[in-house]
Protein backbone atom coordinates (compact mmCIF):
# COMPACT_ATOMS: atom_id res chain seq x y z
CA UNK A 1 0.00 0.00 0.00
CA UNK A 2 1.37 3.42 -0.95
CA UNK A 3 1.98 5.58 2.14
CA UNK A 4 0.85 9.19 2.56
CA UNK A 5 -2.50 8.54 0.89
CA UNK A 6 -4.94 11.08 2.28
CA UNK A 7 -8.40 10.29 3.62
CA UNK A 8 -11.08 12.85 4.41
CA UNK A 9 -13.57 11.51 6.97
CA UNK A 10 -16.77 13.52 7.35
CA UNK A 11 -18.95 12.56 10.35
CA UNK A 12 -20.73 14.63 13.00
CA UNK A 13 -19.57 12.02 15.57
CA UNK A 14 -15.96 12.01 14.41
CA UNK A 15 -14.55 11.99 17.97
CA UNK A 16 -16.18 8.63 18.56
CA UNK A 17 -14.18 7.24 15.63
CA UNK A 18 -10.74 8.07 17.08
CA UNK A 19 -9.70 4.41 17.31
CA UNK A 20 -10.50 3.91 13.64
CA UNK A 21 -8.45 6.99 12.70
CA UNK A 22 -5.46 5.73 14.69
CA UNK A 23 -5.77 2.32 13.02
CA UNK A 24 -5.56 3.93 9.57
CA UNK A 25 -2.77 6.35 10.54
CA UNK A 26 -0.68 3.43 11.81
CA UNK A 27 -0.90 1.96 8.33
CA UNK A 28 0.51 5.05 6.68
CA UNK A 29 -2.59 7.10 5.91
CA UNK A 30 -3.02 10.81 6.60
CA UNK A 31 -6.59 11.21 7.96
CA UNK A 32 -8.28 14.62 7.72
CA UNK A 33 -11.60 15.09 9.51
CA UNK A 34 -14.70 17.27 9.31
CA UNK A 35 -17.91 17.22 11.35
CA UNK A 36 -20.21 18.57 8.64
CA UNK A 37 -20.56 19.01 4.90
CA UNK A 38 -19.67 22.72 4.89
CA UNK A 39 -16.31 22.12 6.60
CA UNK A 40 -15.67 19.19 4.27
CA UNK A 41 -16.15 21.38 1.19
CA UNK A 42 -13.83 24.01 2.65
CA UNK A 43 -11.14 21.39 3.25
CA UNK A 44 -11.54 20.07 -0.29
CA UNK A 45 -11.04 23.61 -1.58
CA UNK A 46 -7.57 23.67 -0.02
CA UNK A 47 -6.40 20.06 0.22
CA UNK A 48 -5.92 17.10 -2.13
CA UNK A 49 -7.38 13.83 -0.88
CA UNK A 50 -7.47 10.31 -2.30
CA UNK A 51 -10.75 9.07 -0.82
CA UNK A 52 -13.67 10.45 1.23
CA UNK A 53 -15.70 8.67 3.91
CA UNK A 54 -19.01 10.52 4.16
CA UNK A 55 -21.65 10.05 6.86
CA UNK A 56 -25.13 9.97 5.37
CA UNK A 57 -27.00 11.31 8.42
CA UNK A 58 -25.57 14.68 9.55
CA UNK A 59 -27.33 17.82 10.82
CA UNK A 60 -27.45 20.81 8.47
CA UNK A 61 -26.21 19.62 5.12
CA UNK A 62 -27.05 15.93 4.78
CA UNK A 63 -24.61 13.38 3.45
CA UNK A 64 -26.51 13.08 0.18
CA UNK A 65 -26.52 16.87 -0.29
CA UNK A 66 -22.79 17.01 0.48
CA UNK A 67 -22.22 14.13 -1.96
CA UNK A 68 -23.82 16.11 -4.80
CA UNK A 69 -21.63 19.17 -4.14
CA UNK A 70 -18.48 17.07 -3.72
CA UNK A 71 -19.10 15.33 -7.06
CA UNK A 72 -19.57 18.71 -8.76
CA UNK A 73 -16.17 19.87 -7.54
CA UNK A 74 -14.19 16.62 -7.37
CA UNK A 75 -15.82 14.03 -9.60
CA UNK A 76 -12.65 11.92 -9.72
CA UNK A 77 -12.33 11.38 -5.94
CA UNK A 78 -14.01 8.15 -4.73
CA UNK A 79 -16.67 8.75 -2.06
CA UNK A 80 -17.72 6.00 0.37
CA UNK A 81 -21.12 6.54 1.98
CA UNK A 82 -21.25 5.49 5.64
CA UNK A 83 -24.70 5.18 7.25
CA UNK A 84 -26.73 3.53 9.98
CA UNK A 85 -29.69 3.27 7.62
CA UNK A 86 -30.38 0.29 5.37
CA UNK A 87 -33.32 1.94 3.65
CA UNK A 88 -33.41 1.02 -0.02
CA UNK A 89 -34.24 4.52 -1.30
CA UNK A 90 -31.19 6.02 0.44
CA UNK A 91 -28.94 3.35 -1.05
CA UNK A 92 -30.42 3.96 -4.50
CA UNK A 93 -29.89 7.72 -4.24
CA UNK A 94 -26.29 7.23 -3.16
CA UNK A 95 -25.56 4.68 -5.89
CA UNK A 96 -27.25 6.93 -8.45
CA UNK A 97 -24.86 9.68 -7.40
CA UNK A 98 -21.95 7.38 -8.31
CA UNK A 99 -20.56 6.54 -4.90
CA UNK A 100 -17.56 4.23 -4.90
CA UNK A 101 -18.78 2.09 -2.01
CA UNK A 102 -21.40 1.81 0.74
CA UNK A 103 -20.70 0.86 4.41
CA UNK A 104 -23.23 0.19 7.18
CA UNK A 105 -22.41 1.30 10.73
CA UNK A 106 -20.94 0.06 12.96
CA UNK A 107 -17.89 -0.28 10.73
CA UNK A 108 -14.92 -2.34 11.87
CA UNK A 109 -11.36 -1.18 11.08
CA UNK A 110 -10.62 -4.03 8.65
CA UNK A 111 -13.68 -3.09 6.58
CA UNK A 112 -12.26 0.41 6.29
CA UNK A 113 -8.84 -0.85 5.27
CA UNK A 114 -10.30 -3.18 2.63
CA UNK A 115 -12.45 -0.34 1.28
CA UNK A 116 -9.43 1.98 0.98
CA UNK A 117 -7.32 -0.69 -0.72
CA UNK A 118 -10.12 -1.48 -3.15
CA UNK A 119 -10.73 2.13 -4.13
CA UNK A 120 -7.33 3.81 -4.19
CA UNK A 121 -4.83 0.99 -4.49
CA UNK A 122 -6.77 -1.59 -6.46
CA UNK A 123 -5.05 -0.90 -9.79
CA UNK A 124 -1.59 -1.59 -8.32
CA UNK A 125 -2.81 -4.70 -6.50
CA UNK A 126 -4.57 -5.99 -9.62
CA UNK A 127 -1.50 -5.33 -11.78
CA UNK A 128 0.77 -7.14 -9.34
CA UNK A 129 -1.62 -10.09 -9.11
CA UNK A 130 -2.01 -10.25 -12.90
CA UNK A 131 1.75 -10.20 -13.42
CA UNK A 132 2.25 -12.98 -10.90
CA UNK A 133 -0.52 -15.06 -12.43
CA UNK A 134 0.87 -14.58 -15.95
CA UNK A 135 4.38 -15.51 -14.81
CA UNK A 136 2.99 -18.72 -13.33
CA UNK A 137 1.16 -19.38 -16.65
CA UNK A 138 4.15 -18.53 -18.86
CA UNK A 139 5.68 -22.01 -18.91
CA UNK A 140 2.26 -23.63 -19.25
CA UNK A 141 1.51 -21.50 -22.33
CA UNK A 142 4.94 -22.32 -23.78
CA UNK A 143 4.23 -26.02 -23.26
CA UNK A 144 0.75 -25.65 -24.78
CA UNK A 145 2.34 -24.01 -27.85
CA UNK A 146 4.62 -26.98 -28.40
CA UNK A 147 1.73 -29.45 -28.03
CA UNK A 148 -0.70 -27.85 -30.53
CA UNK A 149 -1.66 -30.43 -33.17
CA UNK A 150 -5.06 -29.30 -34.48
CA UNK A 151 -6.73 -26.04 -35.44
CA UNK A 152 -8.82 -26.25 -32.27
CA UNK A 153 -5.60 -26.50 -30.24
CA UNK A 154 -4.26 -23.34 -31.87
CA UNK A 155 -7.59 -21.54 -31.43
CA UNK A 156 -7.61 -22.37 -27.71
CA UNK A 157 -4.02 -21.16 -27.38
CA UNK A 158 -4.75 -17.93 -29.23
CA UNK A 159 -7.80 -17.32 -27.06
CA UNK A 160 -5.61 -17.68 -23.97
CA UNK A 161 -2.98 -15.31 -25.40
CA UNK A 162 -5.67 -12.72 -26.18
CA UNK A 163 -7.05 -13.08 -22.64
CA UNK A 164 -3.64 -12.26 -21.17
CA UNK A 165 -3.04 -9.47 -23.65
CA UNK A 166 -6.23 -7.78 -22.46
CA UNK A 167 -5.49 -8.49 -18.80
CA UNK A 168 -1.98 -7.05 -19.05
CA UNK A 169 -2.65 -4.13 -21.39
CA UNK A 170 -2.16 -1.58 -18.59
CA UNK A 171 1.07 -3.25 -17.38
CA UNK A 172 3.61 -1.88 -19.83
CA UNK A 173 6.49 -3.76 -18.20
CA UNK A 174 4.97 -7.02 -19.44
CA UNK A 175 4.53 -5.96 -23.09
CA UNK A 176 7.82 -7.37 -24.37
CA UNK A 177 7.38 -10.72 -22.62
CA UNK A 178 3.80 -11.15 -23.76
CA UNK A 179 4.56 -10.11 -27.35
CA UNK A 180 7.56 -12.45 -27.46
CA UNK A 181 5.37 -15.37 -26.42
CA UNK A 182 2.75 -14.49 -29.02
CA UNK A 183 5.45 -14.26 -31.69
CA UNK A 184 6.73 -17.73 -30.76
CA UNK A 185 3.20 -19.05 -31.02
CA UNK A 186 2.75 -17.39 -34.43
CA UNK A 187 5.90 -19.07 -35.73
CA UNK A 188 4.48 -22.42 -34.66
CA UNK A 189 1.08 -21.60 -36.16
CA UNK A 190 2.66 -20.65 -39.51
CA UNK A 191 4.45 -24.00 -39.59
CA UNK A 192 1.15 -25.73 -38.79
CA UNK A 193 -0.65 -23.93 -41.64
CA UNK A 194 2.15 -24.74 -44.10
CA UNK A 195 1.83 -28.43 -43.23
CA UNK A 196 -1.96 -28.65 -43.29
CA UNK A 197 -3.65 -25.96 -45.39
CA UNK A 198 -3.52 -27.73 -48.75
CA UNK A 199 -4.76 -30.98 -47.22
CA UNK A 200 -7.73 -29.08 -45.72
CA UNK A 201 -8.62 -27.87 -49.22
CA UNK A 202 -8.23 -31.34 -50.71
CA UNK A 203 -10.20 -32.99 -47.87
CA UNK A 204 -12.73 -30.42 -46.64
CA UNK A 205 -14.46 -32.92 -44.33
CA UNK A 206 -11.23 -33.09 -42.32
CA UNK A 207 -10.76 -29.32 -42.29
CA UNK A 208 -11.75 -26.91 -39.53
CA UNK A 209 -14.73 -24.65 -40.09
CA UNK A 210 -13.61 -22.19 -42.79
CA UNK A 211 -15.02 -19.08 -44.44
CA UNK A 212 -16.73 -20.93 -47.29
CA UNK A 213 -18.80 -23.06 -44.88
CA UNK A 214 -20.14 -20.38 -42.57
CA UNK A 215 -23.39 -20.07 -44.52
CA UNK A 216 -24.04 -23.80 -44.93
CA UNK A 217 -22.84 -24.96 -41.49
CA UNK A 218 -24.03 -22.10 -39.25
CA UNK A 219 -26.52 -19.74 -40.93
CA UNK A 220 -28.65 -22.12 -43.00
CA UNK A 221 -29.44 -24.52 -40.11
CA UNK A 222 -30.79 -21.61 -38.05
CA UNK A 223 -32.88 -20.42 -40.99
CA UNK A 224 -34.18 -23.96 -41.52
CA UNK A 225 -35.19 -23.95 -37.87
CA UNK A 226 -37.56 -21.08 -38.61
CA UNK A 227 -35.45 -18.34 -37.05
CA UNK A 228 -34.98 -14.91 -38.55
CA UNK A 229 -31.33 -13.95 -38.52
CA UNK A 230 -29.37 -10.73 -38.71
CA UNK A 231 -25.82 -11.45 -39.89
CA UNK A 232 -23.30 -8.71 -39.18
CA UNK A 233 -19.84 -8.91 -40.77
CA UNK A 234 -17.39 -6.42 -39.27
CA UNK A 235 -14.63 -6.27 -41.85
CA UNK A 236 -11.09 -6.89 -40.56
CA UNK A 237 -12.03 -7.42 -36.89
CA UNK A 238 -9.55 -9.43 -34.82
CA UNK A 239 -10.41 -11.60 -31.83
CA UNK A 240 -9.02 -9.06 -29.33
CA UNK A 241 -11.14 -6.31 -30.88
CA UNK A 242 -14.21 -8.53 -30.75
CA UNK A 243 -13.48 -9.29 -27.08
CA UNK A 244 -13.71 -5.61 -26.08
CA UNK A 245 -16.95 -5.30 -28.07
CA UNK A 246 -18.26 -8.51 -26.50
CA UNK A 247 -17.56 -7.19 -23.00
CA UNK A 248 -19.56 -4.08 -23.85
CA UNK A 249 -22.50 -6.19 -25.10
CA UNK A 250 -22.38 -8.86 -22.38
CA UNK A 251 -24.68 -7.08 -19.86
CA UNK A 252 -27.50 -7.06 -22.42
CA UNK A 253 -26.93 -10.29 -24.38
CA UNK A 254 -26.14 -13.95 -23.91
CA UNK A 255 -23.18 -14.43 -26.24
CA UNK A 256 -21.57 -17.64 -27.47
CA UNK A 257 -18.37 -17.29 -29.49
CA UNK A 258 -16.55 -19.89 -31.57
CA UNK A 259 -13.37 -19.46 -33.56
CA UNK A 260 -13.05 -20.48 -37.19
CA UNK A 261 -10.40 -20.31 -39.90
CA UNK A 262 -10.25 -17.68 -42.62
CA UNK A 263 -9.34 -18.91 -46.07
CA UNK A 264 -6.14 -17.70 -47.70
CA UNK A 265 -5.44 -15.01 -48.64
CA UNK A 266 -6.85 -13.34 -45.54
CA UNK A 267 -8.08 -10.46 -47.66
CA UNK A 268 -11.54 -9.10 -48.35
CA UNK A 269 -11.94 -10.26 -51.95
CA UNK A 270 -11.15 -13.86 -51.08
CA UNK A 271 -12.42 -14.36 -47.52
CA UNK A 272 -15.61 -12.31 -47.56
CA UNK A 273 -16.68 -13.49 -51.00
CA UNK A 274 -16.15 -17.03 -49.68
CA UNK A 275 -18.47 -16.33 -46.74
CA UNK A 276 -21.39 -15.01 -48.78
CA UNK A 277 -21.09 -17.41 -51.72
CA UNK A 278 -20.24 -20.54 -49.74
CA UNK A 279 -17.50 -21.20 -52.30
CA UNK A 280 -13.73 -21.08 -52.48
CA UNK A 281 -12.27 -18.28 -54.63
CA UNK A 282 -11.45 -20.40 -57.70
CA UNK A 283 -14.95 -21.90 -57.59
CA UNK A 284 -16.49 -18.44 -57.63
CA UNK A 285 -14.43 -17.46 -60.67
CA UNK A 286 -15.31 -20.66 -62.55
CA UNK A 287 -19.01 -20.75 -61.70
CA UNK A 288 -19.77 -17.03 -61.65
CA UNK A 289 -17.05 -15.24 -63.63
CA UNK A 290 -19.26 -12.15 -63.87
CA UNK A 291 -18.97 -11.75 -60.09
CA UNK A 292 -15.19 -12.17 -59.81
CA UNK A 293 -13.00 -9.12 -60.35
CA UNK A 294 -9.36 -9.66 -61.34
CA UNK A 295 -8.30 -6.33 -59.92
CA UNK A 296 -6.01 -5.04 -57.18
CA UNK A 297 -8.51 -2.32 -56.31
CA UNK A 298 -10.24 -3.22 -53.01
CA UNK A 299 -13.15 -0.91 -53.80
CA UNK A 300 -14.16 -3.06 -56.79
CA UNK A 301 -13.36 -6.54 -55.48
CA UNK A 302 -16.48 -6.93 -53.33
CA UNK A 303 -19.15 -5.18 -55.35
CA UNK A 304 -21.06 -8.44 -56.03
CA UNK A 305 -21.56 -9.77 -52.50
CA UNK A 306 -25.32 -9.35 -52.74
CA UNK A 307 -25.41 -11.43 -55.92
CA UNK A 308 -23.07 -14.05 -54.44
CA UNK A 309 -25.38 -14.42 -51.45
CA UNK A 310 -28.20 -15.05 -53.90
CA UNK A 311 -26.22 -17.77 -55.66
CA UNK A 312 -25.79 -19.57 -52.33
CA UNK A 313 -29.55 -19.90 -51.80
CA UNK A 314 -30.06 -20.88 -55.45
CA UNK A 315 -27.52 -23.72 -55.22
CA UNK A 316 -29.16 -24.97 -52.02
CA UNK A 317 -32.59 -24.68 -53.67
CA UNK A 318 -33.80 -22.32 -50.99
CA UNK A 319 -35.53 -19.67 -53.04
CA UNK A 320 -38.15 -19.51 -50.29
CA UNK A 321 -35.65 -17.71 -48.04
CA UNK A 322 -35.96 -13.94 -48.38
CA UNK A 323 -32.83 -11.96 -47.68
CA UNK A 324 -31.38 -8.48 -47.77
CA UNK A 325 -27.77 -7.34 -48.11
CA UNK A 326 -26.50 -3.93 -46.97
CA UNK A 327 -23.02 -2.41 -46.91
CA UNK A 328 -22.31 0.34 -44.39
CA UNK A 329 -19.32 2.55 -45.15
CA UNK A 330 -20.10 5.55 -42.95
CA UNK A 331 -22.32 6.81 -40.11
CA UNK A 332 -24.80 8.36 -42.51
CA UNK A 333 -25.62 5.07 -44.24
CA UNK A 334 -25.67 3.33 -40.84
CA UNK A 335 -28.17 5.82 -39.44
CA UNK A 336 -30.32 5.47 -42.55
CA UNK A 337 -30.51 1.69 -42.09
CA UNK A 338 -31.50 2.08 -38.43
CA UNK A 339 -34.21 4.60 -39.31
CA UNK A 340 -35.88 2.35 -41.90
CA UNK A 341 -35.09 -1.04 -40.40
CA UNK A 342 -38.78 -1.96 -40.12
CA UNK A 343 -38.80 -2.34 -43.91
CA UNK A 344 -36.39 -5.26 -43.62
CA UNK A 345 -37.91 -7.17 -40.71
CA UNK A 346 -39.95 -9.47 -42.97
CA UNK A 347 -36.74 -10.97 -44.43
CA UNK A 348 -35.54 -14.34 -43.12
CA UNK A 349 -31.96 -13.09 -43.31
CA UNK A 350 -30.54 -9.58 -43.27
CA UNK A 351 -26.79 -9.38 -43.87
CA UNK A 352 -24.84 -6.22 -43.01
CA UNK A 353 -21.20 -5.45 -43.77
CA UNK A 354 -19.56 -2.74 -41.63
CA UNK A 355 -16.29 -1.42 -42.98
CA UNK A 356 -15.13 0.92 -40.20
CA UNK A 357 -12.48 -1.32 -38.61
CA UNK A 358 -10.91 -2.01 -42.00
CA UNK A 359 -11.02 1.70 -42.81
CA UNK A 360 -9.33 2.38 -39.46
CA UNK A 361 -6.46 0.02 -40.23
CA UNK A 362 -5.91 1.65 -43.65
CA UNK A 363 -6.22 5.16 -42.20
CA UNK A 364 -3.59 4.26 -39.61
CA UNK A 365 -1.19 3.57 -42.48
CA UNK A 366 -2.07 6.67 -44.48
CA UNK A 367 -2.89 9.34 -41.86
CA UNK A 368 -0.29 10.33 -39.27
CA UNK A 369 -2.85 11.53 -36.72
CA UNK A 370 -4.69 8.18 -36.75
CA UNK A 371 -1.37 6.39 -36.31
CA UNK A 372 -0.62 8.59 -33.29
CA UNK A 373 -4.03 7.74 -31.80
CA UNK A 374 -3.43 4.00 -32.21
CA UNK A 375 0.26 3.65 -31.47
CA UNK A 376 -0.07 0.21 -29.89
CA UNK A 377 -2.47 -2.72 -29.79
CA UNK A 378 -4.33 -1.43 -26.73
CA UNK A 379 -4.92 1.97 -28.35
CA UNK A 380 -6.10 0.26 -31.55
CA UNK A 381 -8.64 -1.71 -29.52
CA UNK A 382 -9.68 1.43 -27.67
CA UNK A 383 -10.41 3.25 -30.95
CA UNK A 384 -12.46 0.29 -32.13
CA UNK A 385 -14.51 0.31 -28.93
CA UNK A 386 -14.98 4.08 -29.04
CA UNK A 387 -16.31 3.85 -32.60
CA UNK A 388 -18.63 0.99 -31.67
CA UNK A 389 -20.13 2.69 -28.61
CA UNK A 390 -21.11 5.73 -30.68
CA UNK A 391 -22.00 3.92 -33.89
CA UNK A 392 -25.32 3.17 -35.58
CA UNK A 393 -24.24 -0.48 -35.40
CA UNK A 394 -24.47 -0.49 -31.59
CA UNK A 395 -27.82 1.27 -31.78
CA UNK A 396 -29.09 -1.34 -34.23
CA UNK A 397 -27.85 -4.25 -32.09
CA UNK A 398 -29.66 -2.85 -29.04
CA UNK A 399 -32.81 -2.39 -31.12
CA UNK A 400 -32.57 -5.99 -32.35
CA UNK A 401 -32.11 -7.14 -28.76
CA UNK A 402 -35.34 -5.43 -27.74
CA UNK A 403 -37.09 -7.38 -30.51
CA UNK A 404 -35.39 -10.64 -29.47
CA UNK A 405 -33.93 -11.12 -32.94
CA UNK A 406 -31.10 -13.63 -33.19
CA UNK A 407 -27.86 -11.88 -34.19
CA UNK A 408 -24.75 -13.47 -35.69
CA UNK A 409 -21.61 -11.33 -35.64
CA UNK A 410 -18.44 -12.35 -37.45
CA UNK A 411 -15.64 -11.02 -39.61
CA UNK A 412 -13.86 -12.05 -42.79
CA UNK A 413 -10.29 -11.85 -41.47
CA UNK A 414 -8.11 -10.07 -38.94
CA UNK A 415 -4.94 -8.01 -39.21
CA UNK A 416 -1.43 -8.18 -37.81
CA UNK A 417 0.98 -5.42 -36.85
CA UNK A 418 3.92 -5.97 -39.20
CA UNK A 419 7.52 -5.43 -38.12
CA UNK A 420 9.89 -7.40 -40.36
CA UNK A 421 10.37 -6.42 -44.03
CA UNK A 422 11.02 -9.24 -46.50
CA UNK A 423 12.34 -8.47 -49.98
CA UNK A 424 10.47 -9.70 -53.04
CA UNK A 425 10.91 -8.99 -56.75
CA UNK A 426 8.26 -9.31 -59.44
CA UNK A 427 6.89 -7.74 -62.58
CA UNK A 428 4.31 -4.95 -62.79
CA UNK A 429 1.39 -7.40 -62.71
CA UNK A 430 2.34 -8.70 -59.26
CA UNK A 431 -0.33 -7.80 -56.66
CA UNK A 432 0.38 -4.95 -54.26
CA UNK A 433 -0.83 -6.45 -50.96
CA UNK A 434 1.94 -6.43 -48.33
CA UNK A 435 1.08 -9.82 -46.80
CA UNK A 436 0.57 -11.90 -49.94
CA UNK A 437 1.65 -11.70 -53.54
CA UNK A 438 0.22 -13.29 -56.66
CA UNK A 439 2.13 -13.16 -59.92
CA UNK A 440 4.61 -14.71 -62.28
CA UNK A 441 8.39 -14.91 -62.10
CA UNK A 442 8.53 -13.72 -58.47
CA UNK A 443 11.88 -13.85 -56.71
CA UNK A 444 12.01 -14.32 -52.93
CA UNK A 445 13.63 -16.40 -50.21
CA UNK A 446 11.46 -19.54 -49.96
CA UNK A 447 12.29 -19.88 -46.26
CA UNK A 448 10.54 -16.57 -45.56
CA UNK A 449 7.18 -17.46 -47.11
CA UNK A 450 4.47 -20.06 -47.61
CA UNK A 451 4.42 -20.62 -51.35
CA UNK A 452 1.67 -22.17 -53.45
CA UNK A 453 3.04 -22.82 -56.93
CA UNK A 454 -0.19 -24.31 -58.27
CA UNK A 455 -3.09 -22.00 -57.25
CA UNK A 456 -5.71 -24.68 -57.88
CA UNK A 457 -4.21 -26.76 -55.04
CA UNK A 458 -5.56 -24.06 -52.71
CA UNK A 459 -8.64 -23.38 -54.85
CA UNK A 460 -7.26 -19.96 -55.72
CA UNK A 461 -7.85 -18.36 -59.11
CA UNK A 462 -4.88 -18.45 -61.42
CA UNK A 463 -4.35 -16.80 -64.78
CA UNK A 464 -1.57 -15.65 -67.03
CA UNK A 465 -0.77 -12.88 -64.54
CA UNK A 466 -0.98 -14.95 -61.34
CA UNK A 467 0.59 -18.37 -61.71
CA UNK A 468 1.63 -18.67 -58.06
CA UNK A 469 0.94 -17.19 -54.61
CA UNK A 470 3.25 -16.46 -51.69
CA UNK A 471 2.17 -15.55 -48.16
CA UNK A 472 4.03 -13.68 -45.43
CA UNK A 473 3.98 -15.26 -41.98
CA UNK A 474 4.29 -14.04 -38.39
CA UNK A 475 5.05 -10.26 -38.49
CA UNK A 476 6.73 -10.16 -41.93
CA UNK A 477 5.65 -7.97 -44.83
CA UNK A 478 6.78 -7.80 -48.45
CA UNK A 479 8.89 -4.87 -49.67
CA UNK A 480 10.34 -4.16 -53.11
CA UNK A 481 14.13 -3.60 -53.14
CA UNK A 482 13.62 -0.30 -54.96
CA UNK A 483 13.14 2.56 -52.48
CA UNK A 484 13.46 -0.02 -49.71
CA UNK A 485 14.03 2.40 -46.83
CA UNK A 486 11.17 4.64 -47.93
CA UNK A 487 8.66 1.78 -47.92
CA UNK A 488 9.95 0.42 -44.62
CA UNK A 489 9.45 3.81 -42.95
CA UNK A 490 5.96 3.97 -44.47
CA UNK A 491 4.69 0.49 -43.58
CA UNK A 492 6.65 -0.68 -40.55
CA UNK A 493 4.34 -1.29 -37.55
CA UNK A 494 1.17 -0.82 -39.59
CA UNK A 495 -1.75 -3.26 -39.44
CA UNK A 496 -1.90 -5.44 -42.55
CA UNK A 497 -3.80 -8.54 -43.65
CA UNK A 498 -3.61 -11.18 -46.35
CA UNK A 499 -1.04 -13.50 -44.83
CA UNK A 500 -0.67 -16.19 -42.19
CA UNK A 501 -0.90 -15.39 -38.49
CA UNK A 502 -3.25 -16.22 -35.65
CA UNK A 503 -4.51 -12.63 -35.73
CA UNK A 504 -5.48 -12.90 -39.41
CA UNK A 505 -6.71 -16.49 -39.64
CA UNK A 506 -8.26 -17.40 -36.26
CA UNK A 507 -11.37 -15.27 -36.17
CA UNK A 508 -14.62 -15.08 -34.17
CA UNK A 509 -18.17 -16.02 -34.99
CA UNK A 510 -20.61 -15.05 -32.23
CA UNK A 511 -24.32 -15.67 -31.67
CA UNK A 512 -26.18 -13.08 -29.59
CA UNK A 513 -29.56 -13.43 -27.93
CA UNK A 514 -31.07 -10.78 -25.67
CA UNK A 515 -31.21 -11.56 -21.96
Amino acid sequence: MATNSRILWVDDEIEMLRAHRIFLEQRGFDVLTATNGYDALEILGNEQVNIIFLDENMPGMSGLEALTKIKELHSDVPVVMVTKSEEENIMEQAIGSKIADYLIKPVNPNQLLLCVKKNIDSRRLINETQQNQYRSQFQQIAMQTSLCRTFDDWAALYQKLVYWELELQSVKTMDDIQQMQKSEANLGFAKFVRQNYLSWIANPDDAPLMSNRIMSRRILPMLDGGQKIVLIVIDNCRLDQWEVLRQRLAPEFNISTELYCSVLPTATQFARNAIFSGLMPSQIKKMYPQFWVDSDDENSQNQFENQLLGTFFERYRRRDISYGYYKVNDAESGNRIVSIFNRYKQNNLNAFVYNFVDMLSHARTDIKMVKELSMDEAAYRSLTLSWFEHSPLYEMIKMLGERHTKIVITTDHGAVKVKHPVKIIGDRQMTTNLRFKAGRNMTYNAKDVFEIRNPEDAQLPGNSLASSYVFATNYDYFIYPNNYNHFVSLYDETFQHGGISMEEMIIPLAILEAK
